[in-house]
């Protein structure tokens, strides 16, 4: 099998001229193969002595491709062994960071290898929550690493890369603040044994992270070399921000969407154009500053955040993003779900783009719409399940009309799931009886951005044995 990469089709090669993150090609040439994981590494090591030597001249050093400054910037990993490889990918979110650590095999020298397992591990807060003390924030990276010493061989740490890629939580952050944290998470890369790019610490686009996970789950499915070609679309709830993307089948979703919500990229000698588009501040707990009236006036001291979707007798502190609110309910005020619903809405009316096409799509959904299934027994937490639209409404009533006897979940349940519901039927658009597959994993692999920049990430080292 003979496989060739190339990061811009030979039309947008011409030096000098910069391609936009909305029309710039990802180009993957490759024979046909049965399994994503042997597609994977057909990319990774078809590179030979001679990319190493090309890689020390840049052929080409005024192209751009849509994922410019996203991933780190291509290296020669000299004496690489072909038996195994590892990637550690870090997403550092809003409420939390994750590593995750991926290795790969190969059996025989004449056959490719395989993924063998990701090694997955989280710690909470966030990043963000150390704003003004950005040298804890860099401690928990550091905690972190401690699992991937465990789990990569050391012989293997010096040409394994590490890569950590924030998303909101830190897009949030004043500029100055954000990049105190990213300096001393740096530190602490480098002082580790792994392979630090120049460029591994950085704030990943809101887009790209629909991209990458939109390549993830179709990767992990069968999608995208299958020969019916028929992609699912993702849907993606964070703490700060929410991603929807899928391809569209309709000449009218394309002609008639925003530029910025459409990005073309070539695979498997298929173009394909993603309607993609993250909305930062309708994360799940963003939504819940919002809903309490808190994102413009901020923590102040001695005030009450009050919302008729909290219990009415409840007072409490909440942090997030490192700052601390007192909220409570409304105590001879309304309650329930429809005075609940009222509030949420006023979050996403009129704040999404909507497509009529998404209605008969099939959607995977993830991060805080599994987990706020799973916490009220919408799913069972560890194998997911298909839900319809309708089911978190009406569990959403089920449990804003009856709050107290919810005292052991989250005192938010009720804002959450009425949000979540808000966001689908009023936001995005879907219909009541829309199905949605919730998953965490996907033949064991998080359904996370994470494997898809991992991806991405080996394709841009040129390993040589």
């Amino acid at each position: 099998m003979v496989t060739t990469y190339k990061s811009l089709n030979s039309s947008a090669a011409t030096k000098g001229k910069k391609l936009s993150a909305e029309t710039a090609t990802l180009s993957y040439k490759m024979d046909y193969e049965p399994s994503f994981l042997r597609t994977l590494f057909s990319l990774i090591l078809v590179s030979s002595l001679l990319d190493c030597v090309l890689s020390e001249v840049d052929a080409f050093p005024d192209t751009k491709t849509w994922f410019e400054n996203l991933l780190p910037s291509t290296m020669c990993i000299q004496n690489a062994s072909i038996e195994s490889v590892y990637g550690i990918m870090f997403d550092a979110g809003s409420t939390g960071t994750r590593i995750h650590i991926y290795s790969f095999t190969q059996k025989y020298p004449d056959q490719l290898p395989e993924l063998r397992k990701e090694i997955f591990e989280s710690v909470k807060p966030g990043l963000s929550a150390y704003a003004d003390i950005p040298e804890q924030g860099a401690e928990t990276i550091r905690g972190l690493l401690e699992v991937a010493k465990d789990a990569v061989p050391s012989s293997h740490w010096k040409k394994t890369p590490v890569v950590l890629k924030a998303t909101a939580g830190l897009r949030l952050l004043p500029e100055k603040k954000a990049q105190a944290l990213l300096s001393e998470v740096k530190n602490v890369l480098e002082e580790s044994p792994f392979l630090v790019p120049d460029n591994s610490v950085s704030i990943m686009n809101g887009t790209y992270e629909g991209i990458l996970a939109w390549i993830t789950v179709n990767f992990l499915t069968g999608q995208l070399y299958s020969q019916s070609k028929q992609t699912v679309g993702i849907l993606d709830l964070g703490g700060a921000s929410t991603q929807i993307t899928f391809l569209p089948q309709s000449e009218e979703t394309l002609e008639q969407s925003p530029l910025d919500f459409i990005t073309s990229f070539k695979m498997f000698h298929t173009t394909y154009k993603l309607y993609t588009h993250s909305y930062l501040g309708l994360g799940l707990k963003a939504a819940r500053l919002a809903t309490l009236g808190a994102v413009e006036t901020g923590a102040v001291d001695k005030q009450i955040f009050r919302s008729s979707c909290l219990p009415k007798n409840l007072e409490a502190v909440w942090e997030f993003g490192g700052v601390s609110y007192r909220y409570g309910g409304i105590e001879n005020g309304e309650s329930g779900f429809k005075s609940c619903y009222a509030e949420v809405l006023r979050i996403v009316a009129g704040k999404l783009h909507q497509v009529d096409e998404i209605k008969g799509s099939t959607f995977y959904a993830f991060s805080y719409y599994y987990d706020r299934a799973a916490d009220t027994n919408l799913i069972d937490y560890g194998k997911g399940g298909i839900l319809e639209v309708r089911d978190f409404e009406r569990k959403a009533i089920e449990v804003c009309d009856h709050m107290e006897g919810f005292t052991s979940s989250s005192p938010f349940l009720c804002m959450d799931l009425s949000y979540i519901t808000a966001l689908l039927k009023e936001g995005f658009g879907f219909k009541i009886n829309t199905p949605l597959q919730l998953t965490k994993k996907v033949n064991n692999v998080e359904t996370s951005w994470s494997l898809g920049a991992t991806f991405l990430m080996l394709q841009s080292l040129r390993i040589s044995n």
